[in-house]
């Protein structure tokens, strides 16, 4: 069979490679290196592995089935909550991918949905990591991600774990601060229950600080994680809002998600511009009411995933830009209204966003029966003041407060950020506490370099579409919570994983050793890619010029 070769792509720098038989003193050497997508990952998940585990199936001989259970198990090596994560995450991978410079960004949010969906589908459970039982037990404080990924990790690792939830249901703010429309509850209930299903014991309506010391609890175990979250909503702080017709998100949403119906009237303003912000006005919409929200900045400058904030305009909701709240308007106690006051964006804040600043006499009032501030929230530390510091907990790098052998992470540490950053804590915390009960430093990581597209030969990829989400449509919407986007089918996840580059690892295109001219490659088998023979080797550097994912490295 006559063999085709792809003609080198890659842009070669000013001394190129010799021809003619001269060489170099380089040699080349296979180096697997970092992809953008696994960097941007704060659960620093094995995105590359597990797409292309899919992508791979056919050509290694595998079924779909075995490398969907293969990728599930690469997948919760570092997050036990693909289903959730593939759902509410903002995919900070997808941002990064080297494959927006071909087209567009593989949608890996979707695939790792899909592979959740499939553990849930297939009763996959977790695998320890050892068939040690240790004698230590480990406390973790809150069931939310960043509780559930420190507590899945310290039970694989032999430990016997304890958490302790003051809620009646597990999941912190994913149950009860992330609609059901974005978040199905039975999907957190599967998940929770196969980290259960490793020996976690998870203790129901039990507050540590008010219905148990948090002392008596470290008499008890060898450590403490505390992960109690963010669960109290700020105030804004203007005239007219303490009282009836003003209720901030976090309460808001928590209501809402624990079943009860919450009396907001027609006309509902948000104050706000993150995901609590838009949760609440689609909240507000499903059931009945006509939301509005109101935002000081401009889209560009929302935190709200720009995926949510399409949705919520596409589901004819208003958004109200530049403009600040002055004060809640009211009739006696009955909330009339919100007196607004028209901004411009100044010079850039700490956020790295501009500044707004108010126009003069640019002030207006919109028409409200409820106002919701979606501003921000903070932990409530009853009966763990001790560990306040400026309204938050202060650990180190390793997650350590400043007593020994008790931890802490997610929100409570202000880090109000993403889930999948929580589950990243959690699971570097759970190292860290599993080096401390065994006396042991903590191992340095060194990953490697980043592969930035410009490495690589981007000219070799197939341009392929993007496998687009399935909606519902928005009138399917009104008056439930239904789930708004669909999970791939079988035949769009392989569609889609084969659209990943494979930076900086081999992806078996063979083109390093079909360009070599010295027999300097030598083919190994199938899965261990190739070797090579640098006693014949020239130096010449085809090999590493028409890598297309830059694995190959002349030194």
């Amino acid at each position: 069979m006559a063999v085709v070769l792809k003609l080198r792509t890659r842009e070669i720098g000013a001394a190129g490679y010799s021809r003619g038989g001269e060489g170099s003193h380089l040699r080349p050497r296979y180096t697997k290196k970092t992809p953008p997508c696994k960097n941007a990952c704060p659960s620093n998940n094995d995105i590359r592995g597990f797409l292309t585990l899919i992508a791979q199936s056919e050509s290694y001989g595998r079924t779909f089935d075995e490398s969907w259970e293969q990728a599930y198990r690469l997948l919760t090596e570092t997050n036990p909550l693909p289903s959730v994560i593939g759902r509410v995450c903002p995919h900070f991978c997808e941002t990064d991918c080297n494959r927006k410079a071909k087209d567009e960004a593989v949608s890996i949010n979707q695939v790792e949905r899909f592979i959740g969906d499939y553990g849930i589908n297939n009763n996959l459970a977790h695998e320890k990591l050892t068939d040690e039982v240790r004698s230590e037990k480990v406390a973790i404080v809150g069931s939310g991600p960043a509780g559930l990924s420190c507590a899945f990790q310290l039970a694989r690792r032999g430990y016997p774990v304890t958490i302790f939830e003051a809620f009646d249901k597990s999941g912190g703010m994913l149950r009860y601060g992330i609609p059901s429309y974005r978040l199905p509850e039975d999907i957190l209930d599967a998940e929770v229950k196969k980290i259960a299903d490793l020996g976690v014991d998870i203790k129901y309506g039990t507050r540590i600080g008010t219905d148990i010391s948090i002392d008596d609890v470290k008499k008890d175990y060898a450590a403490v994680y505390m992960a109690i979250g963010a669960h109290d909503g700020w105030n804004i702080g203007i005239p007219g809002e303490a009282g009836p017709g003003v209720l901030n998100a976090v309460e808001y949403l928590n209501r809402v998600n624990a079943g009860e119906t919450v009396d907001v009237g027609e006309k509902v303003l948000i104050i706000g511009g993150g995901n609590s912000a838009v949760d609440a006005a689609r909240v507000a919409w499903r059931t009945g009411s006509t939301p509005q929200i109101v935002y000081r900045r401009t889209r560009d400058e929302m935190p709200a995933s720009p995926e949510e904030i399409d949705d919520t305009e596409g589901e004819g909701i208003h958004i109200e830009f530049l403009a600040a709240p002055v004060e809640v308007v009211r009739n006696g106690d009955k909330v009339t209204g919100l007196k607004c006051i028209k901004m411009e964006l100044g010079e850039p804040d700490a956020s790295g966003r501009r500044r707004p600043v108010p126009i003069d006499g640019s002030e207006f009032v919109i028409e409200a029966d409820t106002i919701i501030p979606a501003i921000g929230q903070g932990p409530n530390f009853g009966g763990l003041e001790k560990f306040e510091d400026n309204g938050w907990i202060s650990v180190n790098e390793l997650g350590e407060t400043t007593e020994p052998g008790t931890y802490a992470g997610g929100d409570v540490t202000n880090k109000l950020g993403t889930v999948t950053e929580a589950i990243g804590l959690g699971r570097k915390t759970a190292e860290a506490i599993d080096a401390y009960i065994k006396g042991e430093e903590l191992p340095k990581v060194y990953p490697g370099p980043v592969v930035k597209s410009t490495d690589m030969a981007m000219n070799y990829y197939e341009a392929l579409p993007r496998v687009e989400k399935s909606h519902i449509s928005v009138d399917a919407r009104k008056g439930n919570f239904d789930e708004v986007v669909a999970t791939y089918s079988n035949e769009s996840v392989v569609e889609e994983s084969k659209r990943c580059l494979s930076c900086g690892m081999c992806f078996d295109c063979g083109n390093c050793y079909n360009f070599c001219s010295y027999n300097a490659v030598g083919k190994l088998p199938k899965g261990e890619h190739y070797v090579f023979k640098l006693e014949t080797c020239v130096g010449c550097k085809k090999c590493a010029e028409e890598c297309p994912c830059n694995y190959i490295d002349m030194v």
